[in-house]
């Protein structure tokens, strides 16, 4: 009786990792790259403006979250969702506004990711992903995926715009990496948290490329599909699998 009532008091409060987990992510990384350029670019708010709005978006959902007693697919998700929105600000913040440029954005990224792991190792013992339970190791989570999703944003417009790689090419080099994540996963021992953190920075160039694929301009490699239709059609896809997911009790 006492187990069970312990367990009741700690639900898991994070999605399993699951192929339906990183297919929601990618597109979840679209949305956020297509929406943060429809609040930076297409209502011409600036990057300091955007970061500004989504910064308090992602707080929010992130309380949310947080305060909520079990895994809530629409909370966990609208979460994500904040992470890859205001990671592209915070990107493209640290490139144009403070002009540091995507390599050394990436560097420093790549820095404070490495030191968080470090930290939330060193406080917990070990780095967990799923299930969580404990709220300080939820936040350690948290801020991980959000430094991930900035670094993946700034690799991704690395790729586009210092590497010259069309937005179509970006995208192809990003899901090679993941996919030899997934036969390192498969065929290696290779400890599956250094991979999911790898596979988890990865999405979101992949995401991200995708995404300005289908807002950039023709003259820019892209379908010019503009940011609005893009980010419904991101919104719209992503919230059927949210509740498909919620429904099946996939993730």
């Amino acid at each position: 009786m006492k187990k069970s009532i312990i367990l009741s008091n700690n639900l898991n409060k994070v999605a399993k990792i699951t192929l339906l987990f990183w297919i929601m992510k990618i597109i979840a990384t679209t949305l956020g790259e297509t929406l943060g350029d429809l609040l930076a670019h297409t209502l011409k708010l600036g990057y300091t403006v955007g970061l500004a709005i989504t910064g308090i978006f992602f707080i929010i959902a992130l309380l949310l979250q947080l305060n909520a007693k079990k895994y809530i697919p629409f909370l966990y998700w609208l979460v994500i969702v904040g992470t890859t929105t205001v990671g592209t600000e915070i990107s493209d913040f640290m490139d144009r506004t403070l002009n540091l440029g995507y390599l050394a954005g990436s560097l420093i990224l790549i820095t404070l990711l490495l030191n968080t792991l470090w930290i939330w190792n060193s406080v917990r013992g070990k780095i967990e992903v799923y299930p969580i339970f404990n709220k300080k190791v939820e936040l350690f989570y948290w801020v991980a995926i959000l430094i991930s999703n900035s670094l993946g944003t700034a690799f991704g417009d690395f790729l586009s715009d210092n590497a010259g790689l069309s937005y179509l090419q970006g995208a192809m080099v990003t899901a090679g990496v993941i996919l030899i994540v997934v036969l390192l996963h498969y065929t290696t021992k290779i400890n599956h948290i250094i991979l999911f953190w790898i596979a988890f920075i990865f999405t979101r160039p992949f995401g991200a490329t995708f995404g300005d694929l289908l807002t950039k301009t023709n003259a820019q490699g892209g379908l010019d599909l503009g940011t609005v239709p893009a980010t419904l059609v991101s919104v719209t896809i992503l919230g059927a699998l949210v509740f498909y997911s919620h429904k099946k009790k996939l993730v």
